[in-house]
């Protein structure tokens, strides 16, 4: 797929074995970091953390986004095949309760082949952490290998997918890979106050488009109900300096904006997480100058 690139819903068909994608990548898996993360949701991240691996290269643009080294600086170590294989096993046997997969959209062939090997040698649930952007043709092929998807819901309005992520479909492409996912993941499984399987929608509330929120979950809610996925509500926007751009986004969200995304949150009766003021601040963004442990010990840094 990356000799005509259609791996995302972008379809470039650009040949990623020549020249960079929309994604800014090439046809070699390039990870940033690999390390234990403690700051995912609780059913994620546990108390012994998620195994997180994170792929540079993006293929949306959006101008807040908190790990713009990685998603446009490409920043990151090439991994052949052996080595990916490697690293993923290397997160199995270090006591997390995960195998996180980070931004991983536009490597997914290369994922789904390393993971039809190893996928039965696994201890830990595989957990694909993505953007929502996907190609429903290549999720179907994750059933059997991808036990949770942790995807974001960005926008309802294409007007504001188009302006801040690059991106005017989101939505209806957003919608068919939610509907395909909850299909690949199946229902809900918690064991021990830890996800096994299923599906976590995230929706990050921007300042100033909080009726697009509203307008997002009531619209999950009339198409799917409240009891087909976990919804992680969060209020932690933090403006780059991309953003001084964008003067109605270039700042943190009300205690008001948030409370009104979450009245009707409650309304709809979705189950899953709210956020502290507190989780508010680049301390939670991980350190993208170290490789992480898992990637030191694989590549012998």
């Amino acid at each position: 797929m990356y000799s005509s690139c259609t791996v995302c819903p972008r379809r470039c068909k650009v040949d990623r074995r020549k020249v960079l994608g929309f994604c800014n990548s090439s046809d070699t898996v390039s990870v940033s970091r690999a390390d234990r993360h403690m700051w995912e949701e609780p059913i994620v991240s546990g108390d012994k953390g998620s195994g997180t691996v994170f792929f540079a290269g993006c293929n949306l643009k959006c101008v807040y986004c908190q790990n713009v080294k990685i998603s446009r600086g490409n920043f990151g170590y090439k991994l052949t095949h052996e080595k990916l294989k490697q690293l993923f096993l290397e997160i199995d046997k270090s006591g997390v309760h995960n195998i996180n997969l980070v931004t991983p959209t536009h490597f997914l062939p290369s994922i789904i082949e390393v993971l039809k090997e190893i996928k039965n040698d696994l201890s830990v649930p595989v957990i694909y952490n993505c953007s929502g952007y996907e190609n429903v043709s290549l999720i179907k092929e994750c059933r059997g290998l991808i036990d949770v998807f942790l995807t974001d819901f960005k926008y309802k309005s294409d007007v504001l997918s188009k302006k801040y992520s690059s991106c005017p479909d989101y939505y209806e492409k957003t919608l068919n890979a939610l509907n395909c996912m909850i299909d690949v993941a199946g229902p809900i499984n918690i064991e021990n106050g830890l996800i096994k399987n299923g599906v976590i929608v995230r929706h990050l509330i921007l300042p100033s488009h909080k009726d697009d929120s509203i307008d997002l979950l009531k619209s999950l809610y009339e198409k799917f109900g409240s009891d087909k996925f976990i919804v992680s509500l969060m209020r932690q926007f933090t403006p780059n300096t991309e953003c001084e751009k964008y003067p109605e986004i270039n700042r943190t969200l009300t205690s008001l904006e948030y409370k009104r995304v979450t009245d009707v949150f409650e309304e709809c009766g979705f189950k899953g997480f709210l956020q502290e003021n507190s989780s508010v601040g680049e301390k939670y963004t991980p350190d993208f100058n170290e490789p992480g442990e898992f990637l030191k010990s694989v590549l012998k840094l």
